[in-house]
């Protein structure tokens, strides 16, 4: 078999993850591309290195085995190639929050735009869990909802917008809002919206107040949940509420799964990227200057007030 080092070095971040979400953010691939690799290594080896059920991945006999060796592969190949290449300093250190967001997806379309400029990205599952890390040193940047992230806001941290997403309304077959083709801001004021615990996502948890309070709409909260299936596991107990979440959000296929547009109006979720006034690092000036300034928001739309103002005060402001 040919030398597979994209196949090997993908087993050994999964191996050392044991979950292909957080691997793959770790790569920054999508998880599909991610099992590709991992598949098509196994094939070669003509054995299965990962056993995989809906609640876990584990090592199989073989991959037990083979990872010492595939970690000795890897490192023998990466000094080979630091020995020729000039030093370049480590990557930057950025805190997406969790894979499945749109952070993750904006690093992704930067690091093909520009693959020399290296990104180590965290997920933190909060931006007030990564702010203490952001103001340290440890973290270069963040992403997350600045609005009640921190109170105070710490002066040493900057922040802009980098993206406005919409909400979308999540309910399985069988649901009684299914299939509706768009729901109305009243029609979720009937059934209300039913969330996994937001956990220390304390940003998230007050957009959800704030929203529940600005549209009236009542939002009640389950279990925390333990990863993405778990929280459609308890979504596919939901009878009456539906979830809220991104339009484009990075979710494994589950083909029951029904996304429906919310309307009348359309909640917004805006992302804002934080980093430490006095890091200087030149990476990080020109990953700033590769992220987005998204739009004013249009009409028709709600987000909580803070959130509209800091947009309007960005949008089209200067580089």
């Amino acid at each position: 078999m040919d030398p597979d080092l994209q196949g090997m070095r993908a087993f050994v971040i999964v191996a050392e993850e044991l979950h292909f979400g957080r691997a793959a953010a770790r790569l920054l691939l999508t998880q599909q591309a991610l099992s590709k690799r991992v598949r098509r290594l196994e094939n070669s080896l003509a054995t299965p290195l990962f056993a995989r059920t809906t609640r876990k991945v584990e090592l199989t006999a073989a991959g037990h085995r083979l990872l010492p060796l595939a970690r000795d592969a890897v490192a023998a190949f990466d000094t080979a190639v630091a020995a020729v290449r000039p030093q370049t300093p480590t990557a930057l250190r950025v805190d997406v929050f969790a894979e499945r967001f749109t952070p993750l997806a904006l690093l992704r379309e930067i690091a093909d735009r520009e693959p020399d400029l290296g990104v180590e990205p965290s997920m933190r599952q909060g931006l007030a869990n990564a702010l203490p890390a952001v103001l340290n040193g440890e973290l270069d940047a963040a992403f997350g909802r600045v609005n009640d992230a921190a109170r105070p806001w710490p002066a040493e941290l900057a922040h802009r917008p980098v993206s406005v997403v919409a909400l979308y309304a999540f309910a399985f077959e069988g649901h009684a809002l299914a299939d509706r083709p768009a729901l109305r801001i009243a029609d979720l004021k009937e059934a209300g919206i039913a969330m996994p615990d937001p956990g220390g996502a304390d940003e998230w948890r007050a957009y959800l107040a704030r929203l529940s309070e600005g549209l009236g709409v009542p939002v009640r909260y389950g279990e925390v949940a333990v990863g993405v299936r778990d929280s459609a596991r308890q979504l596919q107990r939901e009878r009456h509420g539906v979830a809220v979440g991104e339009k484009d959000i990075d979710l494994p296929h589950y083909p029951r799964l029904r996304q429906i547009p919310i309307v009348e109006p359309t909640p917004l979720h805006v992302w804002s990227i934080v980093w430490h006034r006095e890091n200087r690092d030149p990476r990080l000036a020109r990953l700033l200057r590769a992220l987005p300034r998204p739009e004013a928001p249009p009409v028709g739309t709600w987000l909580p007030d803070e959130d509209r103002a800091a947009l309007n005060r960005r949008a089209g402001g200067p580089a």
